[in-house]
């Protein structure tokens, strides 16, 4: 914990004397020491003043050393005395393992030690952490508080569940875990209010009842969610209890990993789960809407709400999270149990970015910038925060990301400087002549950290002066030039993370003056996939909204291989590129539209363009929309198709696909007859002893006639091959 009062003993100064030492001219220095974050204090001439300074020559001048930070005490100096122990028996491990074994940390049993190591540490933070909230009026006053302690603990264990998994489970689903951790360290809902529900006759009358049940099937708390699902068996509402009977054992048999030996037979018992909870779905469908409301709420829809979750749409979690005011950390571990079951801990971060964008971490609380740094892998972010937090914490989860070579640490470096903030420093203004990158150069071999904070300003500064300063020809080349010398810069002096903040921040700026090539090749080089694709669905919405002029909807056409073949008449192989379209590359909401586009190709009149099975494909996604659509999911499959057409609404585009239902089913009755013609004859031996037409025949006298099968099997069709065409008895039919 910092301080901005120090104390110095003996005094420097006596109090009230502080006229004097002016008068003598002189005046206290302070200095940063070169290691951490020290603190020099001494006596010196001040030249302020002009009186004539005393001689000292031969005079002793005190130096005092000193911290910012307390230093450990009661509780604290306990904790870190034993914690020495495992620090020590780390160390040992680095020391007697890293000579002649480069690639050491890379073993299961090396990955064990640590991992044990690291939970040790979680334990002693927990035990102190429960020591503190048991402190008595009696007990030494504490030198932090109870809450600190808490925080400490669960940044710790998130820590290990995510960067230091078991051998051998590295790459396995980590939902499950999240949610643990996160029932563990943040309790909801309360139990207090549960207890408060269970002593109610009618629980469900209850303001509360609905967000406590929805709140505890998110966090996978079934003994009370079925508890309360089976007070509604005395609800007044026929439809409510039966669905509730369906509902109850879906969620008690909900598949958890930890229950099965492999991945592979968890995935399966997944899919049938979520087939179970679909046909639930349909049931709740059926309900009449006048008998979907009591007295009290709307209960059809809060039980939609919850069979939504259970389904895995990830639109529902959401907001269902936001309006029960759950944080970004209870969705992003619901959608690992829900929404994605084999969510891999690499792939996290991706989920995470898409989740802070609507629901971002409180920065006023260093615990929760940890954990969203925790969460999106960033490292450094997670150190830096960490230290704000606590020291002890930062230094002791770097230590260990060095002994697993997660971090980079440079051996000329002391890494302990990385825990401790630096002062500001100033970038002097380059001479005239001077150019940027050369100027950036001095920048990224002075200080890191604010270098790195220059350098991300300078595609804003480069929009500045391109929006103060009329553009001229080549202004877009030039700047694209001069970022791509930074780039190179950065890359030459090993500052990637803020070779990727510039290149982000250059792909916003490009994005906002409308240059999406450019804005797309920078979200490419900082690997920014969620600005990607935000982006493309920005293009995608210009595309569809954007009525300015024709041209500009003829340039994305021609863009898409598909319109660009239709164009040319290429007809045949747009036809096969559409069906390629919805089975390999388009989401489910651009399949409407692509099955609109079909109808030009189902209506032409030179012959059959689809391949074979194209209109069986084309079929399956039309009959997939209108069941989701009967079915409340008319948001996954329509919003697109809705906002292209003339009404704008879900049943306006409903009525753009019965066309291509019709248009179909006249293109099937054309060019799909369905008729077979023998192309070649075989017969299968059954190799049986008993058979008379069989090789295998008896051959030993016997009564052949009442012993051995007398008849053939009938004759099974095999479909061999299938033709582009109508047959030889459709096109010449017997008159």
């Amino acid at each position: 914990m910092a301080t901005t009062h120090l104390n110095l003993v003996p005094p420097l100064v006596e109090k009230g004397h502080v006229d004097e030492l002016v008068k003598s001219g002189e005046t206290i220095c302070v200095s940063n020491g070169p290691r951490g974050n020290s603190l020099a204090i001494f006596l010196t001439s001040s030249t302020n003043v002009p009186a004539p300074r005393k001689d000292r020559a031969e005079e002793e001048i005190p130096l005092y050393f000193a911290s910012p930070h307390t230093a450990p005490e009661n509780e604290r100096r306990l904790f870190i005395t034993d914690t020495i122990v495992i620090f020590s028996a780390l160390q040992g491990l680095v020391k007697n393992r890293i000579d002649g074994n480069p690639r050491w940390t890379q073993n299961d049993e090396t990955v064990s030690i640590v991992r044990k190591l690291a939970i040790d540490y979680v334990n002693f933070i927990k035990e102190l952490w429960i020591h503190a909230t048991r402190q008595t009026a009696d007990d030494p006053p504490l030198q932090y508080p109870s809450d600190h302690y808490r925080s400490m603990y669960s940044c710790f264990a998130l820590f290990v569940i995510l960067f230091i998994p078991e051998p051998d489970y590295e790459d396995a689903p980590v939902g499950e875990e999240l949610m643990e951790w996160l029932n563990i360290h943040f309790i909801e809902p309360s139990t207090e209010e549960g207890d408060q529900l269970s002593t109610l006759d009618r629980p469900w009358e209850d303001a509360n009842f609905w967000s406590y049940l929805t709140r505890a099937t998110i966090r996978g708390l079934s003994k009370a969610s079925v508890f309360f699902l089976k007070t509604l068996f005395q609800h007044e509402s026929d439809s409510l209890r039966d669905l509730t009977r369906i509902l109850i054992p879906l969620v008690e048999s909900q598949p958890r990993l930890s229950a099965y030996n492999s991945e592979k037979d968890f995935v399966h018992a997944s899919r049938r789960w979520k087939e179970k909870v679909q046909a639930l779905r349909v049931e709740m469908d059926r309900i009449p809407e006048d008998e979907r409301e009591d007295d009290f709420d709307n209960w059809w829809d809060r039980l939609s709400d919850i069979v939504g979750i259970l389904e895995g749409r990830g639109d529902v979690l959401q907001r269902v999270c936001d309006e029960l005011g759950c944080d970004w950390k209870e969705v992003c571990a619901a959608w690992g149990v829900f929404i994605d079951t084999r969510l891999r801990r690499q792939d996290l971060p991706d989920v995470v970015a898409e989740v802070l964008e609507l629901m971002p971490p409180d920065s006023t609380i260093l615990e929760d910038m940890v954990h969203s740094a925790l969460f999106s892998a960033q490292l450094d972010q997670a150190l830096g925060h960490a230290a704000e937090l606590d020291l002890w914490l930062s230094a002791h989860l770097a230590d260990i990301l060095a002994t697993l070579s997660l971090i980079d640490t440079d051996k000329d470096e002391d890494v302990t400087n990385t825990f401790y903030p630096t002062q500001n420093i100033s970038v002097p203004t380059p001479p005239y002549g001077v150019s940027l990158c050369h100027t950036c150069i001095l920048v990224v071999t002075s200080e890191k950290e604010q270098g790195d904070e220059v350098l991300m300003r300078v595609p804003l500064r480069l929009h500045e002066q391109k929006t103060k300063v009329p553009s001229a020809s080549g202004e877009v080349e030039g700047i694209v030039g001069t970022l791509k010398d930074l780039n190179q810069m950065c890359f030459d002096y090993g500052r990637e993370a803020a070779r990727r903040g510039m290149c982000r921040i250059a792909a916003q700026t490009f994005v906002n003056d409308q240059d999406y090539g450019l804005a797309v090749s920078y979200c490419m080089s900082a690997e920014d996939w969620p600005g990607l694709g935000r982006l493309v669905d920005r293009v995608l919405d210009e595309y569809l909204q954007n009525d300015r002029s024709l041209n500009l909807r003829r340039k994305y056409l021609r863009r898409c291989k598909f319109h660009r073949l239709c164009l040319n008449r290429n007809l045949r192989e747009a036809a096969s590129d559409l069906i390629s379209l919805l089975q390999d590359v388009a989401p489910k909401s651009w399949w409407a539209v692509l099955l609109c586009d079909s109808v030009e190709l189902l209506q032409d009149g030179s012959g059959s363009l689809f391949p074979p099975s194209g209109p069986i494909i084309l079929l399956e996604k039309l009959e997939e929309i209108t069941t989701g659509a009967s079915q409340g999911a008319g948001d996954d499959y329509l919003t697109i198709l809705a906002r292209r057409g003339k009404g704008g609404t879900q049943k306006s585009a409903l009525e753009q696909l019965k066309t291509v239902r019709l248009v179909l089913a006249k293109y099937v009755a054309r060019y799909t007859c369905e008729h077979q013609v023998v192309t070649k004859r075989q017969r299968v031996d059954c190799n049986k002893q008993f058979c008379r037409y069989s090789a295998s025949h008896l051959e030993t006298r016997h009564n052949c006639v009442r012993s051995c099968a007398q008849d053939l099997n009938p004759d099974q069709t095999v479909v061999m091959n299938t033709v582009n065409r109508r047959c030889d008895a459709c096109r010449y039919p017997a008159t």
